[in-house]
């Protein structure tokens, strides 16, 4: 079986690569064998560590008269009536209450996440920033330039996108600075991303070369 699953692992990895020649079958297929396992596995794991713990035990229990919070099981109807709204969408007649679980969900969501935003985009970036002014007489030559370097791209940075002053003069030019980093910013994050799928394809030939083949010789 662990020969199996080696020779299944390198025809998939051939029918993936063969899309670098042009699309087909064999990608195709790959590509829907990846795509349905993943919300396959996807609706497991929901049913599984949401449907059932959360929602079906509760009101099971709430029924039956088990479990310490029998009572309040009942009040699961609510979410879980909310929750078949989603598949109104499958009627024209009704596809309109779908409305009601969009609102709530994005609703909620924002609220969740924008606190979180906050905090680890704004106030953690700026305490991070300015941080380092707070040590300065533990800081080498080095570091002391690094600091104010990145004080510079961050205010150069958020005048680029300033767009309450007409960008002349000096913020004109303190934009271009900031367009400056902003391309250094793109260029690194695009090169770790180059970085990551060479390391993916490395990865897959050494298992074609070592693993795949091994099996051969």
């Amino acid at each position: 079986m662990e020969v199996f699953g080696i020779w299944v692992a390198a025809f998939l990895t051939f029918c993936i690569y063969s899309f670098l020649y042009r699309d087909n079958p064999f990608y195709r297929f790959a590509e829907h064998l990846f795509i349905g396992l993943a919300v396959g596995y996807g609706i497991v794991i929901t049913i599984h560590q949401g449907l059932i713990p959360l929602a079906w035990n509760p009101l099971w229990q709430a029924i039956t008269g088990e479990g310490e919070a029998s009572r309040w099981g009942l009040l699961n109807l609510i979410p879980i009536c909310i929750g078949l709204l989603f598949f109104a969408r499958l009627s024209r007649r009704h596809s309109w209450l779908i409305r009601y679980p969009l609102a709530i969900l994005i609703g909620v969501g924002s609220g969740i996440a924008i606190p979180n935003v906050l905090q680890a985009d704004i106030f953690a970036q700026t305490h991070g920033t300015l941080t380092p002014f707070s040590q300065i007489g533990r800081l080498s030559a080095f570091e002391i330039f690094g600091a104010i370097l990145m004080v510079i791209g961050v205010i150069c940075t958020l005048t680029y996108f300033f767009f309450s002053v007409e960008h002349q003069g000096a913020i004109a030019g303190i934009s271009k600075i900031g367009i400056a980093f902003l391309m250094i910013g793109f260029g690194s994050a695009f090169g770790n991303t180059v970085m990551g799928r060479v390391a993916l394809l490395i990865q897959r030939v050494d298992f074609l070369l070592n693993n795949w083949l091994g099996t051969l010789f």
